[in-house]
């Protein structure tokens, strides 16, 4: 059997592993280049670490609009340097090898679907909780990329604070508007304690973040209808997240006063291991089905 090579393309690192149709193995990372032509170099040296284990093709995972038409990464991302023109040709031609390009985030989705939380089914919407808020849409077991290569861009959603989703429901925004608020320096975890514990100026933040996600969800739930709704991204870890995500939607429930999809709301199975499973996973709908 050949083996498949996996890269994950981020801001600050290169991550990369060898996937032998069962498992990831012999994972490492480099730190992201800040020039094409280094960037080139760095691809090579990883493919050849790999020269003698029978590569069939190598997967990509990376960040902004890939158009797999055209092999150009449309949008914007932290490496400029790699939109706007056909990069996927350009890769090819350097590595000898068939190659397949896909968003982070749809990566993230395509894990899930391929033996995480979302085995089994064949529709799901994923919400990625960052710096912002990244997402994906799945239908009939593809990415369903849209019309313009916006689809899952869940973070461009209004909220009801006059505000995008990626400002009022990501935990690094919650947290900043805590801190200016209180001159504290507080993390997300400490932040969720703290409206807890009762502080007031933690639950409101916490309440606003909760309560823009319960919206998000609830249209997404009620436009789409997925299957199947994941959270990811650092604050998926936190327990409380999704049973406060649950009592905001059930009470729009109430408000609306019609019955409603009550959503079937569930954290990721995969962390950091999530993008390069999930470009291996779209490899392979590429080119094993």
């Amino acid at each position: 059997m050949k083996n498949i090579l996996a890269i994950d393309i981020g801001g600050t690192s290169i991550k990369y592993a060898l996937w032998n149709g069962t498992e990831l193995i012999f994972e490492n990372n480099k730190k992201t280049p800040e020039t094409l032509e280094k960037f080139y170099e760095i691809i090579v040296e990883i493919k050849n670490e790999f020269v003698n284990k029978d590569l069939e093709g190598v997967a990509f995972s990376i960040p902004g609009a890939v158009n797999k038409k055209t092999g150009v990464i449309e949008g914007t991302s932290a490496l400029p340097y790699i939109h706007n023109f056909n990069i996927q040709n350009e890769l090819e031609n350097k590595l000898n090898l068939k190659i397949t390009m896909e968003n982070d985030a749809n990566c993230a989705a395509l894990a899930e679907l391929a033996d995480g939380k979302a085995k089994g089914y064949s529709s799901l919407a994923l919400f990625v909780i960052g710096t912002g808020i990244g997402g994906s849409l799945i239908f009939d077991n593809k990415v369903w990329h849209g019309a313009h290569l916006h689809g899952g861009e869940f973070g461009f959603m209004m909220t009801k604070y006059n505000n995008i989703l990626s400002q009022m429901g990501s935990t690094i925004n919650m947290v900043s508007r805590y801190n200016k608020k209180t001159g504290q320096n507080l993390n997300g975890e400490e932040v969720f304690e703290l409206a807890k514990n009762g502080d007031k100026e933690a639950i409101s933040e916490v309440d606003m973040m909760v309560e823009s996600l319960a919206i998000a969800i609830y249209n997404i739930q009620h436009s789409f209808d997925p299957e199947i709704i994941l959270i990811g991204g650092g604050v998926s870890n936190n327990p409380d997240l999704i049973p406060l995500i649950y009592k905001k939607i059930d009470k729009i429930g109430l408000e609306v006063g019609i019955p409603i999809i009550r959503s079937k709301i569930k954290s990721c199975t995969y962390k950091s291991k999530a993008n390069l499973r999930g470009a291996i996973a779209d490899f392979e709908q590429n080119y094993k089905k």
